[in-house]
């Protein structure tokens, strides 16, 4: 699992730094990750990719594309930035809890009484120091495990600038240290009332925001 990840944001991070031109694919999902015999990730479907240079941070975009619950909050609205390559950054994060989990992001958790996403659940654990409530035999197979939530949660970060490159996300991996600094929660408010950013994320998937040229 780790080196289908790893494989996948490599893949990612060539197609940001390593083409003449920068390639942004706008649609990173699990449909679009091909499998061959020996398990290396193929990113597949360029069909609403978009070119530009390697010197320009940002895009515009008459209507947002992409699916949904894969989309970056940036490529709905512009109050959460700019859309750049960050975008498939935070695609790419959405892939990992569900590689983690063996789940879809989309599908709630029943915590108590209340529902939670299940994204935020997993923050919630590694937030309050318990394990993911997947059974791994392996002790260092569980902290693979660990370490991938780490870093697709530091990639699913609301606003772009919170967000590493696929670079520094890679490096992220191959770091050496016991612990993986645990980023901001990206599921806290961010607006004047508590419930502002499930609220927010509800109405993004109800509705695609026109961002003009």
């Amino acid at each position: 699992m780790q080196d289908i990840a790893l494989g996948i944001a490599k893949g990612i991070e060539y197609l940001h730094q390593g083409c003449e031109q920068r390639i942004l694919h706008f649609d990173i999902k699990p449909h679009n990750i091909l499998l061959d015999h020996n398990f290396k990730p193929k990113i597949s479907d360029f069909g609403l990719a978009k070119l530009c240079a390697k010197d320009q941070s940002i895009v515009s975009m008459a209507t947002a594309r992409g699916t949904i619950g894969y989309i970056a909050p940036e490529v709905f609205s512009q109050n959460f930035g700019n859309v750049s390559y960050k975008s498939d950054v935070y695609s790419f994060g959405m892939l990992l809890p569900e590689m983690v989990g063996g789940r879809k992001n989309t599908n709630k958790i029943e915590e108590r009484t209340s529902e939670i996403y299940y994204p935020e659940w997993i923050y919630n654990l590694l937030e309050e120091g318990k394990d993911l409530r997947i059974h791994i035999e392996d002790e260092e197979d569980s902290k693979i495990v660990k370490k991938l939530a780490i870093v697709g949660l530091w990639c699913i970060q609301w606003y772009p600038q919170g967000r590493p490159t696929m670079k520094v996300a890679v490096q992220m991996w191959q770091d050496e240290r016991e612990e993986l600094t645990m980023p901001p929660n990206p599921f806290a408010s961010i607006g004047p009332s508590k419930g502002h950013t499930k609220k927010h994320a509800r109405k993004m998937n109800l509705e695609l925001e026109v961002i003009d040229e």
